[in-house]
């Protein structure tokens, strides 16, 4: 596996970066799998930061093959995500879009949220894998969005959701936006709150996917270097996303960074670790005190549960992972041994659950309490 290597910060593009911290031997795959466990890959993930920008980092990079190995759910399943693609939908909508071009709509849910408002728009979506799901009506052009992408639509929008946050090099992103979006023309996209996510301690926040702490400042700041004029922000929940759109204006002057990222942005990573070290101790006594008639599981087959493993999770009484998923069932998460069920196994049983999900946390506790098992237990 050829590693790619950050010798530059991702921001001022300054030899200045330093470690901050490094999980051994993590998953370079965050979904599921039917293969072998022998054939599993695993990598150190390491953190730096830039004491010029203050940019959290990884580096090395790994390949995006192997990072994008499979297709692995995220995005398409439960309550929040499907508000979260209305919502957008609905912000899109507000400005009367003719025809636009999605960059990275893997499975065209948006635009096919977006039928609900307007049925008569062109969309487009550039994506190197399609996997359309039931009533699209977009048309995929599959392939990257670089600077050898060809279109020769007009178009109105280029929209992007959750996808500014996987980017290896952003600089080299939006300036092919830039290029490719005549003057006047929107940009409106939708990206992860991961400042927020930091702070609550969310687990999906930075990963082999999320390579880069992408928050407020720095999207800000890579609009107004690129000639972007924000005409509309908002948030989706406190702590899923925030939506943006703008339009490009050559009028639209470079802003310096806010003082002070470097030691705030350090500040709450360390605190972000730390506090999963503590919490996996607390986690592990909890196990050894329960009962012999209890039965213990894992909810969440992606990167959430692979980070609490990672950090020490005693997973030796774990009898298998739960995933509302049903693409993963049956299937075992990527670096583990555990294979993954329908929340629905644990129906008669005596159940304990590891949860620590982020922003479905609640959306996953209800479900289960309410409509498969009354009783369980979560930790």
């Amino acid at each position: 596996m050829k590693l790619i290597f950050r010798n530059k910060d991702v921001v001022s593009k300054k030899q200045d970066l330093i470690n901050l911290y490094c999980f051994k031997s993590f998953p370079v795959f965050m979904g599921c799998t039917n293969k072998k466990k022998e054939e599993d890959i695993m990598s150190d993930m390491n953190w730096s930061i830039s004491k010029n920008s203050g940019a959290i980092q990884l580096n090395p990079l790994l390949p995006l093959n192997i990072v994008y190995q499979e297709g692995h759910g995220s995005g398409c399943v439960g309550k929040i995500w499907n508000e979260h693609h209305k919502n957008f939908a609905e912000f899109v909508h507000q400005f009367k879009l003719k025809s636009v071009l999605e960059i990275g709509g893997l499975h065209g849910i948006l635009s096919k949220m977006y039928q609900k408002f307007d049925n008569t728009i062109d969309w487009s979506i550039v994506e190197p894998n399609p996997i359309p799901v039931k009533g699209v009506t977009a048309n995929f052009i599959k392939g990257y969005f670089d600077n050898n992408f060809e279109f020769y639509k007009s178009f109105d929008a280029i929209i992007h959701s959750h996808v500014f946050e996987h980017i290896y090099d952003p600089h080299s992103f939006m300036k092919n936006i830039n290029n490719f979006l005549p003057d006047g023309k929107f940009l409106i996209f939708s990206l992860p709150n991961l400042e927020e996510m930091i702070k609550r301690k969310y687990n999906n926040a930075l990963n082999f996917e999320h390579t880069f702490y992408l928050t407020e400042a720095y999207v800000e700041y890579f609009l107004k270097f690129y000639k972007f004029k924000v005409v509309k922000k908002k948030y989706f929940k406190k702590d899923h996303s925030i939506f943006y759109a703008c339009i490009k204006d050559k009028k639209v002057k470079s802003k310096k960074l806010p003082k002070n990222l470097f030691k705030n942005n350090k500040k709450n990573f360390l605190e972000y670790i730390n506090y999963y070290h503590l919490l996996i101790k607390n986690i592990n006594r909890k196990i050894k005190k329960l009962k012999d008639n209890q039965k213990l599981y894992l909810f969440g087959a992606h990167v959430f549960s692979q980070y609490l493993i990672s950090f020490g999770l005693n997973v030796r009484r774990i009898e298998c992972i739960l995933d509302n998923d049903n693409s993963k069932q049956g299937k075992r998460l990527y670096g583990t041994e555990l294979y993954v069920r329908s929340p629905k196994y644990i129906k008669k049983k005596n159940a304990v659950i590891i949860l620590k999900a982020g922003v479905y946390n609640k959306e996953i506790k209800e479900d289960i309490l309410k409509n498969i098992n009354s009783n369980t237990i979560f930790i």
